[in-house]
């Protein structure tokens, strides 16, 4: 955890400033730090053609109070929470543990003095009731449902130094309708009617008090925005005119570059004379000329991670079915609102509470059955058929690292998904504490996942990859696709292809549409069991889930 020193060399100060003034209170072994967790995402623009995607940036804060925020490790926060995501703009208690250094040869015992390390981090505030149950698929259910009305308000700010005024207020204003194409329509639809933009407003143009310098500095030969300043100044300068009670959100819009990206998550400040939490995102021009990008950050907001594909390279912005990767590739367009977002992967909309029981299915680990399944694409006009297909896979030790696969159908329609590369079911690998990466069949993945490896269209079948599951496309309905799924059978010589696909089944010596193989009743080999205690944990923190948690 870094932390500003006043003591410090006068350049490691103004260093230490440029993340949001990392000045807190040193934390300490068996100590508990309550505190609002911020996560915070960066998105660079969309490449040029040939060009690579800058890499995306991911950071975890605890904001303790005015002038007391400390920066967490990442890997230890995600290690420590189980699920970070569902946690991210709440209150949450993190604890600290010691860690002995070690030297490295002869791995004998170090004279440095140990290091705190995070040893759990569990919610502080009222504990949603599906948060500590466990889903049929075997994964913990971490996420608070977000349901309702999440008004956001908007902020134009500009730089001192900087006059343009690229939009009009009215223009920001008209992004928050509920007309096809604007956000409130756009955030209704995707979450089913879960959640609507009623009450959104914009509030601009406002000078801020310092020139763009003063903001966004270079830091080991990088431009980094200080977000926490520009948060602060900004809402201060609407803090007059603008009613910031019950608020879910601030859209922070500048009239000039931040430092190379745009960014979405938390932040906190001064709001209506009290120090307050909330979701925000900090945009360029080319964020807000463009819905899209615009939204993949208010889902940051939301407490939504980046998904990704399955290629295996650094690149998040290679996943074009989903919003939260490549907000980018294969979007619609409009004349007024330039890319529009497209839907969120069902996993993403599941943890949100944005789909009724009847829409998601479970197939267990041990399935013994052929299951023929109607899987609708969600979209206008939902008549609450099954939108999610879930796999199971044995149960881990740590619930929370159960990988399960995701079945979704995917239909070019309506206003938002228009531009798809295809009408398919896609499937989605859930690993790494909830992040979904579509499954590409090809060899190698291709880099771009608009292809046809990570479609699954009429007459293709699928297995994972211990064959504990087989699927396959039957037929095409109205409104999604029908699927067959059993457990599936090992051939007696050769493996099969994980994907039968057009002149690659005729190689393979199986036949496009063939029925099932034979069933044959498999049970799924028993979660493993190891029993830890609590009393590495503080007291006050030994809940179940925390125990669950510290099941490595």
């Amino acid at each position: 955890m870094g932390l500003d020193k006043k003591a410090a060399p006068r350049a490691v100060a103004l260093a230490a400033c440029l993340f949001a003034c990392l000045a807190a209170v040193e934390a300490r072994a068996d100590e508990i730090v309550q505190g609002v967790l911020q996560l915070r995402w960066g998105d660079a623009p969309h490449a040029t053609k040939g060009g690579a995607s800058s890499p995306a940036q991911f950071e975890a804060w605890l904001d303790a109070g005015p002038g007391r925020r400390h920066l967490l490790d990442v890997a230890q926060a995600k290690r420590a929470a189980g699920d970070l995501y569902a946690l991210a703009n709440r209150r949450v208690a993190v604890s600290y543990g010691m860690r002995a250094n070690t030297a490295s040869a002869g791995k004998v015992m170090s004279a440095a003095p140990a290091d705190p390390v995070i040893s759990a981090i569990v919610p502080a505030d009222r504990v949603p009731q599906r948060a500590l149950a466990a889903g049929q698929d075997g994964r913990v259910m971490a996420a608070a449902p977000m349901v309702g009305s999440t008004r956001w308000v908007t902020l134009m700010c500009k730089f001192a130094d900087m006059a343009a005024e690229q939009k009009p207020r009215a223009y920001f204003q008209s992004q928050y309708g509920n007309a096809p194409g604007q956000l409130g329509h756009y955030w209704s639809e995707v979450s089913q009617g879960a959640i609507d933009l009623d009450g959104s407003s914009a509030h601009g143009w406002y000078t801020l008090p310092k020139p763009r310098s003063a903001y966004v500095a270079t830091v080991n030969g990088r431009p980094r925005a200080d977000l926490s300043l520009l948060f602060a100044d900004c809402a201060a300068l609407a803090d007059a005119a603008v009613d910031f009670s019950g608020v879910q959100g601030v859209n922070l819009m500048f009239n000039a570059e931040l430092d190379g990206s745009a960014w979405g998550g938390g932040a906190c400040a001064t709001l209506d004379g009290a120090y307050a939490c909330t979701r925000a995102t900090w945009n360029p021009p080319w964020s807000f000329n463009n819905l899209a990008p615009l939204a993949h950050e208010m889902g940051h907001g939301y407490g939504l991670p980046h998904s990704d594909n399955s290629d295996g390279d650094a690149d998040t912005y290679d996943n074009p079915w989903d919003l939260m990767s490549d907000a980018w590739r294969r979007a619609a367009t409009d004349a007024t609102y330039g890319l529009l977002p497209k839907y969120l992967n069902m996993f993403q909309r599941d943890r949100l509470g944005w789909l009724a029981p009847g829409q998601k299915r479970t197939v267990a680990a041990d399935n013994r059955d052929t299951h023929e399944i109607v899987l609708d694409a969600a979209g206008p006009g939902d008549a609450g058929g099954t939108q999610m297909l879930v796999l199971a896979m044995p149960t881990q030790p740590d619930p929370y690292r159960t990988v399960v696969y995701t079945l979704e159908a995917r239909r070019r329609q309506g206003v938002y998904e228009s531009a798809l590369a295809g009408d398919a079911v896609i499937i989605h690998r859930i690993e790494d504490y909830g992040i979904a990466r579509s499954v590409d069949t090809d060899t190698p993945a291709a880099d771009f996942s608009g292809n046809e490896g990570s479609m699954l269209k009429v007459g293709e079948q699928w297995s994972t990859p211990d064959e504990r599951h087989w699927v396959q496309v039957v037929s095409e309905t109205a409104r999604g696709f029908v699927v067959r799924v059993g457990p599936r059978t090992r051939a007696m010589s050769a493996p099969t292809p994980a994907l039968l696909q057009g002149g690659t089944a005729q190689r393979a010596g199986v036949a496009v549409g063939a029925p099932p193989p034979p069933v044959v009743a498999r049970s799924a080999p028993p979660p493993v069991r190891r029993s830890r205690g609590c009393e590495a944990v503080p007291r006050v923190l030994r809940l179940p889930m925390v125990c669950a948690l510290l099941v490595r």
